[in-house]
């Protein structure tokens, strides 16, 4: 009697949190004109401020530590909303990858009016510029016109490889710096995929109960390459 096919045992996927405090920020060139806007709030150069940047750019950890400093409240302006308008007028607001989750553009008028009404602040996050959001509203574009936007680049294979050893820390992995520098040379230089780098090395390694190693690496390069590897980053 033949035996039924072995099972592949695959790894549970577990939620792996980045260390988001600011301590654990990056700082580069690339970095540095958001980060100096974030340290700065109070003092901005406008009531609303618009950082944007790739996937994986860091605007989200930016985000984060301004929003725990300052006691933002996060909004949603999806429709509008009156309580959205009450949190504007009690304190600094913060609204997450707008170009993604979609916008009202009367709701977001009005909440920059409300903001600059108050003297309060309205941090966004978002994967391109303003200019880029297709907005129609005449009166929210002049709004989004005195914005001061602030652009995250891609970085370089120097921090890059800074990043990956961040991010293959936030999963208790300690990888071969030989193995960084050779994966850094060879992938997209993007920090989209050094998460999807990552993240895929993690799954085979676990699943298969072995280090990571240049060959586990280099698999997971060709898997990208046939367009086998994609995960949804944000």
């Amino acid at each position: 009697m033949n035996k039924p096919p072995a099972t592949r045992q695959l790894p549970l996927e577990f939620d792996h949190d980045p260390a988001t405090g600011r301590d654990d920020l990056i700082v580069s060139d690339r970095l540095s004109a958001a980060v100096a806007i974030v340290d700065r709030w109070p003092d901005w150069p406008s009531p609303v401020v618009v950082l944007a940047g790739p996937a994986g750019s860091g605007k989200s950890h930016l985000a984060s530590i301004w929003a725990e400093r300052v006691g933002a409240t996060r909004v949603d302006i999806g429709k509008p909303d009156p309580m959205v308008l009450e949190h504007a007028a009690q304190g600094p607001v913060l609204i997450e990858d707008i170009d993604l989750t979609g916008f009202d553009e009367t709701a977001l008028f009005h909440l920059i009016n409300a903001v600059r009404e108050h003297g309060s602040a309205l941090l966004v996050t978002s994967r391109h510029w303003p200019a880029g959001w297709n907005v129609r509203l005449p009166d929210l574009a002049s709004r989004l016109k005195a914005a001061t936007v602030v652009e995250i680049a891609e970085p370089d294979e120097e921090l890059l490889a800074k990043i990956m050893v961040k991010l293959f820390s936030d999963r208790q992995l300690v990888v071969d710096d030989k193995i960084i520098a050779w994966l850094v040379a060879r992938m997209e230089r993007s920090l989209a995929a050094a998460r999807i780098v990552v993240t895929r090395l993690d799954q085979l390694a676990l699943a298969r109960g072995t280090k990571i190693s240049r060959a586990l690496a280099a698999e997971v390069l060709a898997e990208m390459d046939a367009g086998a590897g994609d995960i949804e980053v944000s």
